[in-house]
């Protein structure tokens, strides 16, 4: 059993790990910290973000961090749901031969699998990495293989858009958070990323991370003694209900944007489980924040992140997805009274 001095404890920890990644990966104090409630709240994370601002880098930091394994797979128009469980070559006798792909590799040690362009993979992909994330386990040479502490980060290739395949709303559903990771617009950080020699060798300023008392093993039980430890008012969960209703049908509570029939904008609202999310993650952010009691400004914060992929746009709106969704949270978040 978890107590609440060692409760205080891993907070610490976390705290001096999310130091850390911000010496490494500088300019995304917002989305580390998004991460990191993401990993406490045990969910996994969509990304998004240009090439080259920092999502490998961001990964790498965290699974170094945490102690476990890391595996990427990169998605292309010819993979395979196989691909991601086994690998075919000929030795050097020209003999077939079978080893685990990267899902199975490093078995139940693996913390972090990152799926880039995932939006590249085939949707027969997107569905075994659908199970995968469901159960933490996958099927292969007659046994089941578990990866019970295992998250999996996905970005989409925002650029490109020949031979995609968008995720569906099943998968997309799946992830706890779609967090944002833009290039940073402040010139001394821009400065320091170009000129200092130390982010030059990515492989090197990892390797000199310090890892923390946490361990990929212990967050399992660590994220349920969190949701456990922190409460909720009456009129909290009456402020979080209210929010979620009004993602479903935000005309009903008197929400409207410019040149937008509401009645028509949502195909499909948040989820029961996407409510839920919410409320796990916030809950992580008032642990990090040292406190044992929810407040608003958790839910505020985690709102945006948890909520926008789960929102879908009818296709006469889709065209203005990039406007409307984040206009559509802001105005939520400022219709409804917080208590």
């Amino acid at each position: 059993m978890i107590t609440e001095h060692t409760l205080a404890s891993r907070r610490d920890d976390a705290l001096a790990l999310e130091n850390q990644i911000n010496r490494i990966v500088v300019g995304q104090r917002t989305a580390v910290r998004n991460l990191l409630i993401a990993v406490f709240a045990r969910g996994h994370v969509l990304l998004e973000g240009q090439v080259g601002v920092g999502k490998t880098t961001l990964l790498r930091t965290v699974a170094q961090g945490l102690g476990g394994r890391y595996q990427r797979i990169e998605g292309t128009i010819d993979l395979m749901p196989a691909d991601l469980i086994y690998y075919t070559y000929l030795n050097q006798d020209g003999r077939p031969c079978v080893d685990p792909g990267p899902l199975l590799k490093q078995g139940e040690q693996l913390s972090v699998f990152f799926f880039n362009e995932i939006n590249r993979a085939r949707p027969q992909v997107h569905s075994l990495l659908l199970r995968v994330m469901a159960e933490r386990a996958v099927g292969a040479f007659n046994r089941e293989y578990r990866m019970p502490h295992m998250l999996v980060f996905a970005d989409r290739n925002r650029v490109e858009r020949e031979e995609t395949f968008e995720l569906p709303a099943a998968a997309r559903d799946r992830f706890l958070m779609e967090i944002n990771i833009a290039a940073p617009g402040d010139d001394a950080v821009l400065d320091e990323l170009m000129f200092d020699p130390r982010f030059h060798d990515v492989d090197a300023l990892i390797a000199g991370m310090a890892e923390s008392g946490i361990g990929y093993q212990n967050l399992n039980a660590l994220g349920e003694a969190i949701q456990q430890r922190v409460q909720t008012s009456p009129a909290l969960r009456k402020y979080a209900l209210d929010l979620a209703k009004a993602s479903g049908d935000p005309k009903a509570y008197g929400i409207s944007l410019s040149d937008v029939e509401m009645e028509r904008l949502l195909h499909a609202g948040v989820s029961p489980r996407g409510m839920s999310y919410l409320i796990r993650a916030a809950k992580v952010r008032a642990w990090l924040e040292q406190r044992d009691s929810l407040w608003p400004e958790d839910i505020q914060a985690v709102f945006a992140p948890t909520m926008s992929h789960r929102l879908f746009l009818n296709p006469i709106y889709a065209y203005r997805h990039d406007e409307l969704l984040p206009a559509l949270v802001g105005e939520i978040l400022n219709h409804i009274a917080a208590p």
